[in-house]
């Protein structure tokens, strides 16, 4: 994967904020948004593509109408003695295994914060499947890694802003 940044021209960044906020438009539409002509939005498509800066175009669903309760932000830290007992790369060979065999988590990655080293976000039908993927995360990294999670119910009856990368794509845009 190459980490190396991009510089972007405003088209290829207005164009990312576009399709962010609805990426089922066609190229003329836009086009017509963006105040360029349509080749130039199919072009400039393709060399995003190529470039990896767009890699699909995805919907994000209703989470509760297909049956999704509860996210879940799972923090965790290494246990300072057990740290030395794996090299970097074998935690991280552990970590992918895991994480492949559990389709239910959307992110995971290393970062810095709440005196935390580890986050994913995983996806569950109600509380057991929650309980029984924590006790299976618990048992994989059994002091290792102190995990620790923050719930989301997605059953509540008020959301203030839901789940959606429309918000992104407005703040891309006022990068421009």
């Amino acid at each position: 994967m190459n980490d190396k940044k991009t510089k972007l021209k405003n088209t290829e960044m207005s164009l990312i904020s576009e399709l962010m906020k609805n990426s089922h438009r066609s190229d003329r539409q836009l086009a017509k948004a963006l105040n360029v002509s349509q080749p130039t939005v199919t072009r400039t498509m393709r060399k995003l593509e190529k470039e990896g800066l767009i890699k699909e175009h995805t919907i994000i669903p209703d989470l509760r109408k297909l049956g999704i309760e509860l996210v879940a932000f799972v923090f965790g830290v290494w246990s300072p003695e057990k740290t030395t007992d794996y090299s970097e790369d074998e935690r991280v060979n552990k970590a992918k295994k895991f994480l492949s065999e559990h389709p239910n988590v959307v992110f995971a990655s290393s970062g810095q914060g709440l005196d935390k080293g580890r986050m994913m976000i995983s996806l569950h039908k109600d509380y057991s499947d929650y309980s029984e993927f924590m006790r299976q995360a618990r048992a994989e990294w059994v002091g290792l890694v102190k995990l620790e999670s923050f719930l989301i119910s997605l059953e509540v009856d008020v959301m203030p802003l839901p789940f959606s990368l429309r918000n992104l794509g407005k703040y891309i845009e006022k990068m421009v």
